[in-house]
């Protein structure tokens, strides 16, 4: 709202983040999708041709949700310089900055010098903190949008529940000394999830998902996906949601979600989904 006019366009990623999608239709702009390479990272010269005229944003969310793939630092600066050299913004969702996995590095293309005037980074606590429900985050923002911004949000929602803020400074007071366990935590229970799923390779393409709690499994079926999930759950007992609700159409897709999973529900829940997609597919 604070930076485009109706009939303005927004570029997001698919598979995509589906509140964006929502969030754009509300402001009466429209969402102009671009895919991503099969392992779910940008491809930046689709992302230059869908550039237009009204094109207010360019939005990256990583780690990714739903694909679980974390964008390289390479990528993600060659993205902000486009943006740069279109005068258009870069969005950076990245609510999952503490979950990566197997090597990877996080990073912010708001650490990029000369990055501020352009550039609207978005953090959350319910992931890292576990503060889901809670509804409080903050974004770092070019200073020229605070008017325009502090305007919106007071029309919205004025601000937090003030016992969240409270929380939300105890939270920052822990700071990585709390979220380092649950990371730890998560982390082995991803590596029960992708074993678990390397037992139906031969139905799925799997990918290496290193970060946020997702995986995004792209399924060598001919189904329509939200049926599928609908099967998975009343005959299997294991609840998955369909690509379809991230943008992908054509193709049977399946996310994945972990984070909430102890190691044993972990195997139980995976254990499920495989014997039903052996079943149903």
């Amino acid at each position: 709202l604070a930076i485009s006019e109706p009939g303005d366009e927004f570029i997001l990623l698919l598979p995509y983040y589906f509140n964006h999608e929502m969030a754009i239709t509300m402001a009466s702009c429209r969402a102009v999708l671009v895919n991503t390479d099969s392992n779910y990272q940008p491809v930046v010269d689709d992302i230059r041709k869908a550039i237009s005229p009204r094109t207010r944003a360019v939005v990256t969310v990583s780690p990714n949700n739903p694909s679980g793939a974390v964008y390289s630092e390479p990528i993600l600066r060659e993205i902000n310089q486009l943006c740069r050299d279109h005068g258009i913004f870069h969005i950076s969702d990245e609510a999952y900055e503490d979950f990566v996995y197997a090597g990877q590095q996080h990073f912010s293309p708001a650490r990029i010098a000369d990055s501020a005037d352009h550039t609207i980074a978005l953090y959350s606590l319910s992931k890292g903190y576990g503060f889901a429900s809670w509804r409080i985050g903050y974004m770092v923002i070019p200073e020229h949008l605070d008017s325009a911004i502090n305007k919106i949000q007071d029309t919205i929602l004025i601000c937090p529940p003030t016992i969240s803020q409270y929380a939300a400074v105890g939270a920052l007071q822990a700071g990585m000394d709390f979220i380092r366990p649950k990371i730890d935590a998560i982390a082995k229970v991803r590596q029960i999830v992708l074993e678990g799923l390397s037992e139906i390779k031969e139905l799925a393409e799997i990918p290496g998902a290193e970060g946020a709690f997702y995986v995004f499994l792209k399924l060598h079926a001919d189904q329509n996906d939200a049926s599928l999930v609908q099967r998975l759950i009343s005959e299997h007992g294991v609840a998955v949601i369909p690509g379809s609700a991230f943008g992908i159409t054509g193709e049977c897709h399946l996310r994945i979600a972990y984070g909430a999973l102890d190691q044993h529900t972990a195997k139980l829940g995976i254990q499920r989904l495989t014997t039903g997609l052996e079943c149903l597919i």
